[in-house]
């Protein structure tokens, strides 16, 4: 059974992403009965993600600040500050951060690809190794472990 669940912005977890950006982990699967995850990226211009599925888990992007191109299986679409996009599970997708920074919020149902995160990013509460990156193999592992298929190169 799910219950009340709050984090403080000192409480949630901090990963780098790609490109040195940030995802914080606002609710996990712990947190909500698997029920979903909601994550916030903070991340620069040309940030970009490899054109993706997933296959276990729906997503929702809301773009708080900036602006991104997102592709949807063979849609192409503009996205600005206070747009919202549905990425339903099983269909092709990615994005790239046209904008100097973005401020985006990501909803995926049900839980559980916060794994591929945690497994391919870096804990910010850690000291960063020399050299860290995410490396193309580190995130086909992790997606593959997550359920997640990468269809192609970042567009």
């Amino acid at each position: 059974m799910s219950m009340a669940y709050l984090a403080q912005r000192e409480q949630q977890q901090q990963l780098e992403w790609l490109d040195g950006g940030t995802l914080a982990i606002l609710l996990d699967g712990k947190a909500t009965d698997g029920q979903l995850m909601v994550g916030r990226f903070d991340v620069g211009e040309g940030e970009a993600p490899p054109f993706h599925m997933h296959t276990r888990e729906d997503e929702v992007f809301m773009l708080i600040k900036g602006s991104a191109l997102v592709w949807s299986g063979d849609q192409e679409m503009e996205l600005s500050e206070g747009g919202i996009v549905y990425l339903p599970r099983n269909v092709p997708h990615a994005y790239r951060i046209t904008s100097k920074r973005a401020d985006l919020l990501m909803i995926c149902t049900p839980a559980g690809i916060e794994g591929m995160f945690r497994h391919a990013g870096r804990d910010r509460a850690t000291p960063r190794p020399d050299g860290f990156e995410i490396r193309p193999d580190r995130m086909a592992q992790a997606a593959d472990m997550f359920g997640n298929v990468i269809v192609g190169p970042p567009r």
